[in-house]
């Protein structure tokens, strides 16, 4: 079995190599435990089962290992010629970055990339299609580099700007705010812009946990560690995918500060949701 097309996922080995300083010190029965929640029998089956599907043919069987229906509203919005970036809201952490990825990549030829966190690179079938972005650790000085090269490429670009999932504040559960590198990027690079809003959630739970963390002073993500139990949680559902207008570059003028216009186009985003629940 080639290990350039098939690799297992090792929560070992990634603790190993997160945490080499750490590694020793963590009990058994943690490392038992993140096997648990992060599914990682059950993960390793599917890798098993779609060894070499690469790239969108990988996305298309991920979201039929979780019996997941797309529903995409406003596909004549896709611009069939020129180079964009496409910027999401980041409800789930699972399957709207799988269907956001199939659902571009088939209508693009498979000319998508995504930025994501370079843990993701440890599935070989999505490799093809990821971007490695790893703002803390010997990888923060490649940050600047990778996204030059990123927007520099003839590859279609699928963004969360908000780089976490959402979150539940005050009960509506919603992104952070906004980074503002899509918008800075994209007028360098003469990228207008698309917004997308996926229609979905998480669990309770999800939302509770990362409140008391956030409440207690936890600097880990320690939510980020539950998104694959999520999507195992969000398996056999149907999600809405809501494709708006494209955003013309030139519209980030000085008007605004680019954090300014990333919450600008946040906010027209979710009035694509909006126009959802009211239809």
């Amino acid at each position: 079995m080639g290990d350039d097309l098939f690799k297992q996922i090792d929560i070992d080995k990634v603790l190993r190599e997160k945490a080499p300083k750490h590694y020793k010190y963590i009990p058994k029965f943690v490392v038992s435990y993140l096997k648990k929640i992060v599914h990682q029998d059950e993960l390793n089956t599917f890798l098993h089962q779609s060894e070499g599907q690469i790239g969108v043919d990988f996305l298309k069987a991920a979201l039929e290992f979780l019996d997941a229906k797309i529903e995409v509203k406003g596909e004549e919005n896709l611009p069939r010629e020129g180079l964009y970036t496409f910027v999401s809201n980041h409800p789930l952490g699972g399957q709207d970055g799988l269907a956001l990825g199939y659902v571009l990549g088939r209508f693009y030829d498979g000319k998508v990339k995504y930025m994501v966190n370079d843990l993701l690179m440890n599935l070989s079938g999505l490799a093809p299609l990821c971007i490695p972005i790893n703002k803390t650790g010997k990888q923060a000085k490649d940050f600047p580099r990778m996204v030059e090269a990123g927007f520099a490429s003839d590859d279609q670009l699928i963004m969360f700007p908000a780089g976490l999932c959402s979150r539940r504040q005050n009960g509506v559960i919603r992104d952070l705010d906004w980074k503002k590198t899509f918008i800075v990027k994209s007028v360098q690079s003469h990228r207008d812009v698309v917004p997308i809003y996926f229609e979905g959630k998480n669990s309770n739970f999800f939302y509770n946990l990362a409140n008391i963390s956030k409440a207690l002073g936890i600097k880990i993500n320690i939510a980020m560690l539950y998104l694959a139990d999520e999507m195992f949680k969000n398996k056999h559902k149907t999600f809405t995918v809501t494709i708006g207008k494209p955003i013309p570059w030139e519209t980030f003028d000085h008007t605004k500060t680019p954090a300014q216009w990333a919450a600008y186009v946040k906010e027209i985003v979710y009035k694509l949701g909006t126009k959802i629940i009211t239809n």
